[in-house]
């Protein structure tokens, strides 16, 4: 496999999954249950104050319906890039995925969450706007990339390494 490939392929994902997070949170759909359930809880309390309780747990329909739409899009954009960078065994198209994956993961805490959600005003929920300690919460981040991240990237690496060897 190709590693300038792999390497453009990153920036590309990267670039790919900033466009999808910032078309995700336009307008109304943050106060949809799929996406409440990412701010830490103590901002989820004080939104929910003020607004309708709805369900936000891991186990929730839209969340489970959101998370499993999130596996089939980075599916399709992964296998796309383990074919170009030349992957031709599952071995090859799992790994390069969940290593994708993983970069993606990184990427999101670490800048995304880090930097672009806790300062940007678009990602605030109605009135939490005030919670800035609460936005800047890194641990929640990151605890969310170990657990259950690690494990939702083990999904669209299987798939695409089934793939991989199917196509191959």
């Amino acid at each position: 496999m190709n590693i300038l490939v792999i390497l453009i392929e990153m920036i590309v994902f990267a670039a790919i999954f900033t466009a999808i997070i910032f078309t995700y949170y336009r307008g109304g759909r943050k106060y949809s249950p799929a996406s409440i359930h990412n701010y830490p809880p103590d901002i989820q309390e004080e939104y929910f104050r003020t607004h309708d309780r709805v369900d936000v747990s891991y186990k929730s329909k839209n969340v489970i319906l959101t998370k499993g739409f999130g596996v089939l899009i980075f599916t399709g954009i992964l296998l796309v890039c383990a074919l170009i960078a030349g992957a031709e065994t599952f071995r090859q198209g799992f790994w390069l995925t969940f290593g994708l994956m993983v970069w993606i993961g990184v990427y999101d805490t670490c800048f995304l969450d880090w930097v672009l959600f806790a300062n940007l005003p678009m990602f605030r929920l109605e009135g939490t706007e005030h919670m800035d300690k609460a936005y800047h919460q890194k641990w929640f981040h990151a605890k969310g990339m170990l657990f259950p991240g690690i494990i939702f990237a083990l999904i669209p690496a299987a798939l695409v390494g089934w793939l991989v060897k199917l196509i191959g």
